[in-house]
């Protein structure tokens, strides 16, 4: 096999299309004849949907999953003069949604077994803050590579001292806590929509869950300039629309997303019996959660070596984060963090890696990661 040759990618958004094509095509087209663009029948029943698909009472529907984010903390009332806390071991639109709303990110460890905000530390600074920061208005927790936190030690906490949860939930559409969907147990929730999520638009696109009823519907006026009648703004708000398009193609991939997530859950199932006697260990699972494996991720201490043996067979691989967000350029010396100094966050950014992911994987493709894990590791 040549090298340079890829026969299965890490990620194929590309093949989720593919595989509703008609589908959405049709509701492409259905959304282009209806004349109407923004905001309108396709994004309303897209809304609903997801709502009753969640168990939610109100979904509102956003431009991306950074967005979502910040109308949350919108919403909610938090800006300068808060802190909110969250985790270095995340994409940087985390933090980057509090600084857009002008609030302060205090950043937390992980545990080193799933890779998820550690409830611990999260306690010890909500109990004692670190000195010199705004008063902590919220926590935004994020449920990693398809997996819940630990949250019940988290609400329990953030209730004692008044603190808002806001769950981010971009890789965990569909995972459960307990027989409970994550997003449900917060005050809000935010998800991304991006091409290569569970459930992924053909372009970006956000949404939020909620089951306060005030607070869903400030942050729908918000996500237009502020408007509760057309052209006024109550609020001061910002551009953040889910376009028609986007819902409507949006609106076809719900209705297979278990099953995508059921067939995520098949694969991790067969790279765990592939990895079963060798040298590295699969993904923890955390007791009582249901995970949907956004990404299946390894631990591996030559990490750089495997992923060149793997590409060598055909397959890509990722790494998801390489690093994190308080040693990037754009933050490093200036973020602050808890008294853990996410020591457990640097190490995993330097030996995480992704294996292909994907529910399109074909059963000759997923046949070839298994037999290349059982040679190389």
């Amino acid at each position: 096999m040549n090298a340079t040759t890829i026969t299965v990618p890490q990620a194929d958004p590309g093949a989720g299309y593919r595989a509703q094509k008609d589908a959405i095509d049709a509701a492409v087209a259905r959304a282009l004849a209806s004349g109407w663009y923004i905001l309108g029948k396709e994004g309303e029943a897209f809304e609903k949907e997801y709502a009753a698909w969640q168990g939610a009472a109100r979904a509102i529907g956003c431009a991306n999953g950074t967005d979502a984010l910040t109308l949350a903390l919108r919403g909610l009332g938090i800006g300068p003069g808060a802190t909110v806390v969250t985790v270095s071991h995340t994409a940087v639109a985390t933090v980057a949604a509090i600084e857009m709303v002008g609030a302060t990110p205090l950043l937390l460890d992980i545990d080193p077994d799933t890779y998820t905000m550690d409830p611990d530390e999260l306690v010890a600074v909500l109990d004692d803050p670190p000195p010199g920061l705004p008063p902590i208005r919220a926590v935004i927790p994020v449920h990693l590579y398809g997996q819940s936190c630990d949250l019940k030690p988290m609400l329990e906490a953030c209730a004692r001292h008044g603190v808002a949860v806001i769950e981010d939930c971009s890789q965990a559409h569909g995972a459960t806590l307990d027989n409970v969907k994550v997003g449900n147990m917060g005050r809000v929730a935010c998800y991304s929509l991006y091409p290569t999520k569970n459930l992924g638009a053909l372009g970006d696109g956000g949404v939020l869950t909620t089951d306060d009823q005030t607070l869903a519907d400030r942050i729908g006026a918000i996500r237009q300039y502020g408007w509760k009648e057309r052209y006024i703004s109550a609020d001061v708000g910002v551009n953040s629309r889910l376009d028609e398009l986007q819902a409507a193609i949006l609106r076809v991939k719900l209705t297979v997303l278990d099953a995508n997530n059921a067939r995520r859950q098949a694969i991790a199932a067969a790279y765990d019996a592939a990895l079963s006697g060798g040298s590295l260990a699969a993904p923890m699972r955390r007791a009582g959660a249901g995970h949907v494996f956004h990404q299946y991720v390894l631990r591996v201490s030559e990490r750089a070596s495997l992923m060149a043996r793997l590409r060598a067979e055909g397959v890509a691989t990722a790494i998801h984060y390489p690093q994190p967000v308080h040693l990037q350029p754009a933050y490093a010396g200036r973020v602050a963090m808890g008294p853990a100094g996410c020591a457990e966050t640097a190490r995993a950014a330097g030996e995480v890696m992704s294996l292909p992911m994907f529910p399109e994987m074909t059963d000759g493709q997923l046949g070839q990661v298994c037999e290349a894990l059982r040679r190389l590791v």
